[in-house]
């Protein structure tokens, strides 16, 4: 029967959560199904919910969706949501919240609060790019910070908190309580911009509920690429970067400092052992769950002048062996793992999740395994910006076409429909959870609004 996307996911259900661990990557290698992926049930079907703050958000229109009476999401039955964050609202130090919200962390704020730092994926613009001083370089994107009651999931502080930056995607938590903040762009003066400095770098900004602009200084040693997302091992400190490039590499930096990144430190591209240059997006179905063996090398000039290809640091990994992956994007640390995704990877173009384990005994050293491939936009369509669940399960961030959905994986290897985006074809964008493990904080990209969800988490459906 052939079923639009939108018709089979409000048939489909989405699947079983809670699943005792076994150890981090044996329960994923436990099903196979002729290479598709299997579905799980998930929490039941999806309904469309009105936030449960309809009447704070009364005349609210964002980008001709009125937040009072529209239904923004698709839950499971007994899941709730509010929408705390929205383009156009004036912030406490008195800029606009921008658009294209994007990746997000969430860190412990102080009593009683949640601290969400939030990345916006804007292009340099005086008209709606983030205002605050000091600035990198001209108004674009950047980062804010939300202060959210933990009891209410409402906004109780929001300003900007990183100014003067281009298209920060995606990004990650450090364990010392900072978010690295991503530009997914490679700028350089030039007679065409009105650029005044390089750009394809990393940002750090520390997660403070007081109103505070970081200083913009570029973390130049991690590289300059197209970044996108950023995860680190908390045991060695090693910092772990996605490439959004249709031949992007999978990079690992070790910085000479541990919390220390501005101290520079060795950055290096992944080579899969007896595969020199491998594509990972193509032909890759036949290894997945099995654990391939990898080693690093070495990348000699992170900071390449130009932007031609020869001079890329994916090009001088690529002549060292290092291994291929077709748009890396969400990275995320969790179940002793380093988790990513690559969006359009994969034998039909739909995505790909791979899990890299490092050697406990030989840091040096480690495994990388596909543990998702989608066959179908069906099944998964795109997936970005990825989290780990306090209870072991993944949730994918769809960045494609048609209705867009948060997309749980079990630790059966199971793909299950969380959530779906009732107002547009938006991505969604920057799902992470609430310290506590009670709320999950996600992005409709546009027109900008940040949810925040809860419900029953733990409860199993077989």
């Amino acid at each position: 029967m052939n079923l639009s996307r939108r018709k089979f996911f409000q048939l489909a259900g989405a699947s079983a959560i809670g699943v005792t661990m076994l150890s981090p990557l044996e329960a994923f290698y436990a099903r196979t199904a002729n290479g598709k992926v299997p579905r799980g049930i998930g929490y039941g079907p999806l309904e469309p919910k009105m936030p449960i703050n309809v009447d704070e958000l009364a005349g609210v229109n964002v980008g001709g969706i009125d937040l009072g009476t529209t239904p923004l999401l698709k839950l499971p039955p007994d899941f709730n949501y509010t929408a705390i964050s929205y383009t156009g609202q004036t912030m406490d130090d008195g800029a606009l919240v921008r658009g294209n919200h994007d990746g997000m962390a969430t860190f412990d704020g102080p009593r009683n609060s949640i601290i969400v730092v939030r990345n916006h994926e804007l292009n340099p613009s005086n008209s709606s790019g983030l205002v605050a001083s000091p600035l990198y370089d001209q108004l674009g994107g950047g980062t804010t910070t939300l202060v959210i009651d933990s009891r209410k999931r409402r906004v109780k502080k929001h300003f900007v908190s990183l100014a003067g930056t281009i298209r920060n995607c995606a990004g990650g938590p450090t364990p010392w309580g900072s978010w690295i903040s991503c530009e997914e762009n490679l700028t350089i003066p030039a007679p065409n911009n009105t650029a005044t400095k390089k750009h394809g770098y990393n940002f750090e900004v520390p997660a403070t509920a007081d109103i505070r602009v970081a200083q913009p200084i570029p973390l130049v040693a991690m590289g300059r690429f197209n970044h996108e997302a950023v995860a680190i091992d908390p045991r060695t400190g090693w910092v772990y970067q996605t490439e959004d490039d249709g031949n992007s590499c999978f990079y690992r930096f070790r910085p000479h400092e541990k919390r220390n990144l501005r101290a520079g430190g060795v950055l290096e591209a992944l080579v899969i052992e007896g595969m020199p240059t491998v594509n990972t997006g193509k032909n890759f179905l036949q290894y997945k769950n099995q654990p391939l063996p990898v080693k690093w090398v070495k990348i000699d000039n992170v900071d390449p002048d130009t932007n031609d290809l020869t001079a890329s640091v994916r090009y001088q990994g690529q002549s060292k062996g290092a291994a291929i992956f077709s748009r890396g994007e969400g990275a995320w640390y969790g179940n002793g793992l380093i988790y990513f995704t690559c969006t359009n990877g994969g034998d039909v173009g739909q995505g790909q999740v791979f899990a890299y384990k490092p050697n406990k005994h030989d840091p040096n050293r480690g495994t990388l395994t596909l543990i998702v491939e989608s066959t179908s936009s069906e099944e998964l369509n795109f997936p970005d910006n990825i989290t780990v669940a306090p209870f072991g399960d993944l949730f994918l961030c769809e960045d494609g076409s048609d209705t867009e959905f948060v997309i749980g994986v079990n630790q059966k290897g199971e793909l299950y429909k969380f959530a779906a985006n009732a107002v547009n074809e938006s991505e969604f964008a920057g799902a992470c959870f609430s310290p506590d493990g009670d709320t999950l904080f996600v992005n409709i990209q546009t027109p900008g609004i940040t949810l925040a969800i809860w419900g029953p988490w733990r409860r199993k459906r077989d």
